[in-house]
């Protein structure tokens, strides 16, 4: 399935189980509008309710990955209403806990420049991989703003420390800070990305289709609890569904018999 450029600023393509979402603004460095808000939010629901789907790559068309928010946009935003505002804060927000809880690995194949929002989507995806003349910046601050609905996502990759640090002084780093500070994984040469990017796709590929994708959620749920008694009982709850579950069941076979998941001949 795909969508024209010319009509919207989104492209979806499906290749067997691996969804591709393309930014598709490349004049405008794909900055985020409502309308690519709103596009972005509704294919990655309809790539969460698809069950062939079971790898999802981001990427930008152009030279960016994205620069952040359209001026023209932000003009707009800037006259508005606080309630207007609000209301739009909150579609972003909506895409970015779409894009953080989808029920899919996510890939993030960073290309070019990430600003702002595109920094909160690279934070977002369970695996981000970019080139070394990749750009970031978290440059709200310079405005007199601050990137605040995307804090949880980025704050969550990089860690506080960090934050505290890129957020007020909006300053544009490069992809090996990047890749220290934990918001990429990998960093190749720009002639390496898709071989890496397919690296990625086939490792997913291979492992269970249930434990691929609620290994986001066990991280989450982790991440989040202070409970070590409910973590470990939790935990064993888990573990025990899954051994018993169908998938597990296959996994563990396979390996006894020293022979390829189902899920993997795919």
């Amino acid at each position: 399935m795909a969508e024209s450029p010319q009509e919207h600023p989104l492209v979806l393509e499906r290749t067997g189980a691996i969804a591709r979402l393309r930014l598709d603004r490349p004049a405008l460095h794909n900055t985020f509008d409502a309308a690519l808000i709103s596009a972005l939010t509704t294919a990655l629901e309809q790539v969460a309710a698809d069950p062939g789907i079971r790898v999802v790559v981001l990427e930008g068309g152009g030279a960016s990955f994205s620069a952040g928010a359209d001026l023209n946009w932000m003009r707009g935003m800037a006259s508005a209403s606080e309630a207007a505002n609000r209301e739009d804060a909150l579609a972003l927000a909506r895409l970015m806990r779409t894009l953080d809880e989808l029920p899919k690995p996510t890939i993030a194949r960073v290309h070019g420049a990430a600003f702002g929002g595109g920094v909160g989507l690279v934070a977002c995806c369970d695996i981000a991989i970019g080139v070394p003349a990749a750009k970031f910046g978290l440059t709200e601050s310079k405005l007199g703003l601050l990137p605040a609905v995307i804090s949880p996502y980025v704050i969550a990759a990089i860690g506080a420390r960090e934050a505290r640090r890129w957020f007020a002084t909006a300053e544009i780093f490069d992809a090996a800070t990047a890749l220290r500070i934990g918001l990429l994984h990998d960093v190749v040469d720009p002639d390496a990305l898709d071989a890496a990017i397919e690296r990625q796709i086939g490792l997913l590929l291979k492992a269970g289709p249930l434990a691929a994708a609620g290994a986001k959620r066990l991280v989450a749920r982790i991440a989040a609890t202070a409970d070590r008694d409910r973590a470990d009982s939790d935990n064993a709850d888990l573990i025990a569904r899954l051994r018993v579950s169908p998938e597990g069941q296959e996994g563990l076979s396979a390996f006894l018999d020293k022979r390829t998941p189902g899920w993997a001949k795919e």
